[in-house]
């Protein structure tokens, strides 16, 4: 049995008041209503900076059990320090998400577009020293990486190769771990608005689960995260991707929002 995790990257965007959260919804109740809907989010925010305790602790007890986040790691360590004498903001970064319990999923690893195979002995270093109570996953955005050579250098160290689905991105899907991740992301700021859909990625979505089912029986976990910029307004294209593989959807926009093409 193969757990899907489905949601989006990041949920207190202020479009999205009227349009997926109720007009009047206090921001402290996003997050409950957010997780009643979606069973999995990706924490963009984290990406800035690492988050104040209280708060992470908060995020875990508003959110039922079975619900998971997937906090991005800090850009200091991937694009600043470039894994370089990062190990005192690491630890301080997973010591603070250790705090979700069993809500913590997988930490995302996002490099940059010009994070090269020639740095393929630092990321080795990297990767040697992590934790093993924790799963992570790493998105490159630089072709130099895509062969079997990686691949085979994530699964010796239970990492798993994020799958995306961004502009002249390969979008192919190298399983190196007992779960995939795919990120579904757009070219930034091609939409003017965030409050509805403004493309229609049926189509891609059914090739992207085409090419998802043949590792099913290799994995316990699917997760699947969606940002604004790929259609336009990322809660109703997740509920797309939820109707795709068969999983009960809940209601994403107003009832006056009315027909989305």
């Amino acid at each position: 049995m193969v757990d899907w995790f489905v949601g989006t990257m990041g949920f207190g965007y202020k479009p999205w008041q009227g349009s997926f959260y109720p007009d009047k919804l206090p921001r402290a109740q996003q997050l409950p209503f957010y997780a009643g809907r979606f069973n999995a989010l990706e924490m963009d925010s984290t990406f800035y900076g690492v988050p104040r305790l209280d708060f992470v602790g908060r995020w875990q007890e508003v959110t039922p059990e079975g619900f998971r986040f997937c906090p991005k790691a800090p850009r200091e360590i991937t694009h600043d320090l470039r894994l370089s004498a990062t190990e005192s903001i690491l630890q301080h970064f997973l010591d603070t998400m250790r705090v979700l319990g069993d809500r913590l999923g997988p930490i995302v690893l996002q490099f940059p577009p010009d994070f090269k195979t020639d740095q393929r002995h630092n990321l080795e270093g990297f990767m040697h020293d992590l934790p093993k109570d924790i799963r992570f996953a790493v998105e490159f955005r630089h072709r130099s990486w895509w062969d079997e050579t990686t691949a085979d250098m994530l699964r010796a160290y239970g990492v798993c190769w994020i799958a995306a689905d961004y502009v002249h991105m390969p979008k192919e899907i190298w399983r190196t771990t007992d779960f995939l991740y795919l990120r579904f992301l757009g070219r930034h700021g091609q939409f003017a608005t965030k409050t509805h859909e403004v493309l229609d990625r049926t189509a891609d979505l059914r090739r992207w689960h085409e090419s998802i089912i043949p590792h099913l029986d290799n994995v316990t976990a699917v997760y699947a995260f969606f940002n604004n910029d790929y259609a336009g307004f990322s809660p109703a294209t997740a509920n797309r991707f939820k109707a795709i593989i068969e999983l009960e959807t809940e209601p994403t926009g107003t009832p006056q929002q009315g027909r989305l093409f």
